[in-house]
């Protein structure tokens, strides 16, 4: 490549990465409003808190997961996602335990309960999910997939981390 191909190439992503940048914002703000966690809970048909909603979700995928990273995960103060996450044991949605690795952490673990409640809202997301993406074809919303689980594992990369690989130099 010349340099005045990545001089290029350059120009162009820094104006695209503005775009993304702002795709992104409106993404998350789509997804953090209260509405969305209220209809998907009412697509579900299942009665759970709207606080706690986010947090049962991410127990399910990412468990057993300590307080501290999910409330690292949900932006959240420690404090407030442990008594959440209280809340949700008293429901019987989740189970906490020690860690395995670490005696001294606890972890949440999703319980059967809570599992058959994410599976309903599993279907609710997907019947939502269709509906955004109907008018999309089969290539599109196959790159959009691929290319967002690239973003995403990219971007938990550490840029301090010079042990961990950009995507591209993984493969």
């Amino acid at each position: 490549m010349t340099a005045s191909t990545r001089s290029v190439q350059n120009t162009h992503i820094s104006e695209k990465l503005r775009e993304l940048h702002g795709a992104l914002i409106e993404i998350v703000s789509v997804m953090n409003r209260p509405q969305r966690d209220e209809q998907m809970v009412r697509e579900a048909g299942i009665s759970l808190d709207r606080a706690l909603f986010p947090l049962l979700v991410t127990v399910e995928r990412l468990g057993p997961i300590g307080v501290v990273e999910l409330a690292d995960r949900a932006g959240r103060d420690y404090t407030t996602v442990s008594r959440q996450v209280a809340k949700l044991e008293s429901l019987g949605l989740v189970e906490r335990r020690g860690s395995a690795a670490d005696r001294r952490v606890r972890e949440a673990v999703i319980s059967p309960k809570g599992k058959a409640m994410t599976d309903r809202i599993d279907v609710a997301r997907e019947r939502i999910g269709r509906a955004i993406f109907e008018r999309w074809d089969e290539h599109e919303f196959n790159e959009l997939v691929r290319l967002m689980r690239r973003f995403a594992e990219d971007i938990s990369v550490d840029p301090g981390d010079s042990t961990s690989a950009p995507h591209d130099e993984r493969e």
